[in-house]
């Protein structure tokens, strides 16, 4: 392989593999590297559209925007989707074949997926310098040892040293350490050449001894401590963060309160991160009767399975609550399968999601959907529709967003279109999004990233202040979502190589077996 090479896996899941490999993809990058990363096979409700259609896992797309490059479906060949029940859809360079048994997919389909991981991996290495790997899980797990395609058999391929990462604030990341390296064969322990302590709180000082001994015990080195990152906001892979969930609701002179409401098979939440950076806005992640509140706007967010979902909210009582709030004034934003969820029937005759033919909608908006076979992803680009939407000047203003979803939804006479697109991955087309009811305070679109587009989030925001009796806020923002991730990359890549030894590291990467 042309490129030089290097690999992150973990002890365990969620130990930091993919912001570390965020963070090693922005310190490449800023020392003057080509650099891209890739990660064979993600499992994630996470995901994004990319230029030319194609489906890849979220934090992916958050390292190539690390390493400042636009994000390919080759740095993501495969991508499973669970739907629940041991199974889930599998996604092949960026287009699904359907969906598969976890059983099915480990003993008889990853080895057909292998090829097309190689192509992407040796594609990669030859347009760039480095290429940083993230694993999965963990390369230990031996009962898949013979059939995995994302840990030490992807490091052979790429011939890249390995990294272990621990997570020491959960506890036992040493003995995670040497139990990982005890349960790997002599050759892929071989090549792993360097540990990092990830998530450390205290004084560094008193840990020297847990490193000295490991050190001694494995017979590595360990390349960094990194410390636990308080509000970090580098997008999550495939878990709403636990300081974001069941948070109570809160009530500020200053802020509008808005509440997500968090589904069992919620997908894409990082739509609302750019809620967060806002001066003026509470966001949280409503996941039971109780935690609803009295929120100013309620967001339903999309879904892998939006008609088990909708029975979920019917059964718990939280879809009775949006439509008491709702009839009460209350602002109500659906994407994707939340806005499917919000219309009067959602019908699956062919059972493209359940056996359920017919479902009854939360019924806040005009609309039906009809389930088919064929799963629409394209990055879209749309003017504003309607002046019940909270745009400001409609004519001259667009947003930019990503369609990901399964079903066509039509509209009927007491709703209007909320956005009309006129650009589907790249090609001029004109058709009408999503719908919004009479008076704008109940919206919906299949737009995902809608909330990336500052100015409508920042008009979305001030008609919430409005109905409040409060002054809107300056149309003009500060500082662009895009600009703060990329502020926040920058933060990372400092924090890490300030904790790392970057000479070590340097010589890691350049290591010729």
């Amino acid at each position: 392989m042309s490129a030089n090479t290097i690999m992150v896996q973990g002890t365990a899941s969620h130990v930091g593999k993919s912001v570390l490999v965020a963070a090693l993809c922005r310190i490449f990058y800023r020392d003057g590297y080509r650099v891209a990363p890739f990660k064979s096979q993600n499992m994630a409700l996470n995901s994004f559209v990319t230029r030319d259609g194609g489906e890849m896992g979220r934090a992916t797309v958050v390292q190539a925007e690390a390493s400042v490059v636009e994000p390919h479906v080759d740095m993501n060949p495969v991508l499973l989707k669970p739907t629940g029940h041991a199974s889930s859809q599998v996604v092949l360079m960026g287009k699904p074949i359907g969906n598969k048994s976890a059983y099915l997919y480990h003993r008889e389909y990853a080895e057909d997926a292998w090829g097309a991981i190689c192509d992407s991996l040796h594609r990669l290495s030859h347009n760039n310098d480095v290429i940083v790997i993230e694993g999965a899980g963990s390369p230990a797990e031996v009962n898949l040892q013979d059939c995995e395609i994302v840990n030490m058999r992807v490091a052979r391929e790429a011939n890249a040293p390995v990294l272990l990462a621990a997570d020491i604030d959960k506890g036992g990341a040493l003995a995670s350490v040497v139990g990982t390296l005890e349960l790997l064969s002599s050759q892929d322990r071989e090549r792993v050449a360097g540990i990092i302590i990830n998530k450390f709180r205290g004084d560094i000082s008193l840990f020297q001894p847990a490193v000295d001994f490991l050190e001694k015990k494995t017979g590595k080195p360990v390349i960094g401590v990194i410390p636990y990152i308080k509000d970090l906001k580098v997008q999550e892979e495939d878990t709403i963060p636990e300081d974001k969930r069941n948070l109570a609701e809160k009530k500020y002179d200053s802020s509008l309160d808005v509440a997500v409401v968090n589904l069992p098979h919620i997908s894409n939440f990082t739509d609302f991160d750019p809620l967060e950076s806002e001066p003026d806005v509470y966001l949280r992640y409503a996941g039971s009767e109780s935690s609803l509140g009295s929120p100013d706007l309620i967001i339903l967010p999309g879904t892998k399975n939006t008609i088990e979902d909708l029975v979920y909210l019917k059964q718990s009582g939280i879809a009775g609550q949006i439509q008491d709030l709702a009839r009460n004034g209350t602002c109500v934003l659906g994407i994707c399968g939340g806005f499917q969820m919000l219309g009067r029937e959602l019908r699956d005759y062919d059972k493209v999601e359940s056996s359920i033919p017919v479902t009854e909608g939360i019924n806040l908006l005009d609309i039906t959907t009809v389930f088919t076979g064929e799963k629409v992803t394209h990055q879209v680009e749309a003017n504003m529709a309607s002046e019940e939407m909270p745009a400001g000047e409609i004519d001259n203003y667009y947003v930019s967003g990503y369609e990901i979803h399964m079903g066509r939804t039509e509209m009927y006479s007491n709703v209007k279109p909320a956005f009309n697109v006129w650009q589907r991955s790249g090609i001029n087309v004109c058709y009408d999004d999503g719908a919004v009811n009479a008076d704008g305070k109940i919206m919906g679109t299949y737009i995902h990233g809608i909330l990336d587009n500052d100015y409508f989030r920042r008009e979305l925001i001030n008609k919430l202040r409005v109905l409040k009796g409060w002054e809107p806020l300056e149309k003009t923002y500060q500082v662009s979502s895009w600009e703060l991730r990329q502020r926040e990359y920058d933060r990372l890549a400092e924090l890490v190589k300030g904790n790392i030894d970057v000479q070590k590291l340097y010589e890691i990467l350049h290591r010729v077996e």
